[in-house]
């Protein structure tokens, strides 16, 4: 018997949830690609079927939806034709500026549902390269809307409106998606206050906020070892989601434990994404570091909990790991920088802790945006984080991490003790001001960064904690960089004040 895999991939997400700094908006973003993956896509198989009077078990089989990605077992030919043609449709009208990639794989017996994942793929991997037109851009001539710059459509509260945006905000429902990153349930009710609508709602002592992006390690490739069978990818997949659901939940109660915000206070955390693998938010930034470290930690343990048995039985890890280890990349900006910058230099932060961990390791890599001019990380490291100092011995660069969970690899350090390192610093007065001297002295090539170094230490000698503290920031270790210049920025996120009670800066 003929059955065809489907499968369709969300693209342009990010762009689409981060087009505007609202957080209204982009909550309403989030629920609008939840939606398409489940309810929308949902009702135009239902829709399909009783028009030609079929049961949907005899028509449909749901493999996965959720995260952006939906794989469909289809038994009729002309019902798999008639969504590849209609959806699409759907997809742009209720959430416009998203697009989708859609492929069809036709296989006849189970044993062969492997190969069709992998073809699959293939497909959609083409697909997604193929360019598209925007059904958003408009005439020359039309009004635009004055946060986006695209067509206007409607009014709210004497303001003009686009049609994404319009969509945003009739699709909105962001209790619903904060009660799935703090309780694990998106139906647990969420006190009245506690969510945070507005962005200085979530800052604190300091205007400074980070977007967090976290990804599961070499996804891709256990897919491609799970996917062999049906049964097995389709509760793997159910199962990792849960995982990702349940390590959010957990992040949040470790930081919720003795807060304001534990007794009903507002919670300046906001989920963006969580779903699948990945899991994005918006959130104060002195709770970015402890928060990321705390669903790294839990995302390693759920996936152990619930995905251990499988990953043991079909042999994924050659090792004999039977979990799951994710990255995260922590993009530190001011509340009114744009989020969608942000959020790429957070992707591309978690792609480096990636590639420098080998893929192996759950660890995370940060960066506080200090200036207005936007670029690739690629250039931030050879604009800020690369030394110009031509002292023998002296290091040439900034960029220390990624740093890890528990066990760090060889001459790099662990989240707890870089947090243990800049703490350290708050409590010896002079120090910092110290260091932060000698990394000018490095940045300007200026042979006296090495005197400066010598006299520093000196100068703390009679003080048996302070210089182990400046050896070990200022030691040269992998890549000829040092670990001063990230304590520093961290320093300056978790006790730098610049807002006072009243709100004056």
């Amino acid at each position: 018997m003929e059955k065809y895999l489907y499968g369709a991939a969300v693209q342009g997400i990010q762009s689409f949830i981060f087009k505007t700094n609202e957080l209204k908006d982009i909550a309403g973003a989030s629920e609008l690609v939840e939606n398409i993956c489940t309810k929308s896509f949902e009702a135009l198989l239902k829709s399909i079927i009783d028009d030609g009077r079929k049961n949907l078990d005899e028509v449909a089989e749901k493999v996965i939806s959720a995260a952006g990605n939906i794989k469909y077992v289809l038994k009729n030919r002309d019902v798999c034709a008639r969504i590849v043609r209609q959806f699409p449709k759907k997809v742009m009208l209720e959430a416009p500026g998203i697009t989708i990639s859609q492929a069809v794989v036709k296989y006849e017996n189970d044993e062969d549902f492997g190969k069709a994942v992998q073809c699959l793929e293939e497909k959609l991997r083409e697909e997604r390269n193929r360019p598209r037109s925007s059904i958003t851009a408009g005439l020359l001539g039309m009004k635009r809307c004055r946060q986006t710059g695209l067509p206007v459509v409607g009014m709210e509260k004497d303001d003009f409106i686009d049609a994404a945006t319009l969509a945003k905000h009739n699709a909105n429902n962001t209790r619903k998606l904060c009660a799935k990153s703090f309780y694990g349930d998106s139906h647990t009710p969420i006190p009245d206050g506690c969510v945070a609508y507005n962005i200085n709602e979530i800052t604190g002592k300091n205007d400074w906020i980070a977007i967090i992006h976290a990804d599961g390690n070499g996804l891709g490739q256990i897919v491609r070892k799970i996917g062999q069978k049906k049964d097995v990818y389709k509760v793997f997949s159910e199962k990792l989601d849960e995982a990702t659901v349940a390590s959010a939940k957990e992040a949040y109660e470790t930081l919720a434990k003795g807060s304001d915000w534990e007794y009903g206070g507002r919670i300046p955390i906001r989920p963006v994404v969580l779903g699948g693998d990945d899991m994005t938010v918006i959130i104060r930034g002195d709770l970015a570091i402890a928060y990321t470290e705390a669903y790294l930690k839990a995302f390693e343990k759920n996936t152990g909990q619930k995905l251990g048995k499988i990953l043991e039985e079909n042999k994924v890890f050659p090792d004999g790991r039977t979990w799951l280890t994710a990255c995260a990349g922590v993009a530190f900006v001011k509340s009114s920088f744009p989020f969608y910058y942000a959020y790429d230099l957070a992707e591309e932060l978690c792609t480096e802790a990636k590639v420098r961990s080998g893929r192996k390791l759950s660890c995370l890599m940060f960066h506080k945006v200090q200036d207005s001019f936007i670029t690739k990380y690629k250039d931030i490291v050879d604009r800020e984080l690369t030394l110009k100092s031509s002292v023998e011995n002296a290091p040439a660069s900034l960029q220390y991490g990624p740093y890890f969970i528990d066990h760090a690899p060889e001459e790099y350090l662990t989240i707890n003790q870089l947090v243990k390192y800049t703490n350290a610093l708050s409590s010896q007065e002079g120090v910092h001001t110290g260091l932060r001297q000698w990394l000018t002295l490095l940045k300007e090539g200026s042979g006296r960064s090495s005197q400066h170094l010598k006299r520093l230490k000196q100068n703390c000698r009679s003080n048996e904690e302070v210089k182990p503290l400046i050896d070990a920031l200022s030691c040269v270790r992998h890549n000829n960089a040092v670990a001063a210049g990230d304590c520093l920025t961290l320093y300056t996120i978790l006790f730098q004040e610049t807002i006072s009670k009243e709100g004056n800066r």
